[in-house]
C-alpha cells in the first residue's frame, strides 16, 4: 500500500481504519496499473491521470466513490454527484463491503470512463473515454 494512503487509513478512527485498509487492499490488487496517491486529502486511483475510485471520512460513514460510476447502472451505487458523472456508497462495518461487487465496480471503472483529467481545459465539460 501507498505510504501516503497507510498514513491516511492509520489516522482514521475504528472501524473506519478497517474498512479504508480493506477497500485500499481491494482496489490494488484489481487495479495493479493504477497510480494512486493523496489527492485533495483523500485516497485516489488514476488510470493514466484519470481520476478512477477514491474514497473519504464523511459524517455519516466511509464513502467510495466512483468517479464515473453513474454509469455502471449499479443501484447499490446510490448516492449520485449533481454535475459530475459519480457515484457512490456508504460504509459504516468492514463486514458491509461485498467483495464481488467491489471488483465488479472496479472492473467497470476501468471500462466506463469519463475524462475529469481535462475538465479544466474543456472548462467544466465532461467527455466520456470509453
Amino acid at each position: 500500500m501507498n505510504e501516503e494512503i497507510q498514513s491516511y487509513n492509520e489516522k482514521l478512527e475504528w472501524p473506519f481504519q478497517e474498512i479504508a485498509d480493506s477497500l485500499a487492499s481491494t482496489i490494488d490488487k484489481q487495479l495493479t496499473e493504477a497510480e494512486n496517491k493523496i489527492w485533495h486529502a483523500h485516497p485516489v486511483w488514476f488510470l493514466d491521470g484519470n481520476p478512477i475510485v477514491g474514497y473519504s471520512k464523511q459524517k455519516n460513514g466511509l464513502k467510495l466513490m466512483f468517479w464515473s460510476g453513474a454509469d455502471f447502472n449499479e443501484e447499490n451505487l446510490n448516492i449520485r454527484g449533481g454535475k459530475f458523472k459519480d457515484a457512490s456508497i456508504i460504509y459504516n462495518a468492514v463486514d458491509e463491503i461485498n467483495e464481488d461487487q467491489l471488483v465488479k465496480w472496479l472492473n467497470k471503472s476501468r471500462e466506463i470512463q469519463w475524462d475529469y483529467k481535462n475538465i479544466v481545459k474543456r472548462k467544466g465539460k465532461l467527455e466520456r473515454l470509453h
